[in-house]
């Protein structure tokens, strides 16, 4: 299932229902991932798995501090309007 928000209307009232429609979204996503013995059948028993999402991780984190970052710079330097309540 897919849903979509129109941005161009979106404002900060907005931003509680759509934080819900992700977390169901992502809640939903999660509750259907699979059968525990069918995915480490598939994983196996080594490291590699660990390892990889280890990985993935923390340049999931770098990537999110990056863009906070750029996000922060674009709202001081007026690239981006923010409405502060």
């Amino acid at each position: 299932m897919k849903g979509a928000f129109d941005f161009s209307t979106f404002d900060i009232h907005d931003l509680d229902e759509y934080a819900v429609s992700c977390a169901h979204a992502l809640a939903h996503a999660m509750a259907k991932a699979g059968d525990p013995a069918l995915l480490l059948g598939y994983m196996g028993k080594s490291d590699a798995f660990d390892e990889a999402i280890e990985r993935f991780a923390l340049a999931y984190a770098e990537q999110n501090e990056a863009d906070w970052t750029a996000l922060k710079t674009a709202v001081k330097s007026g690239g981006i309007q923010v409405i502060r309540e």
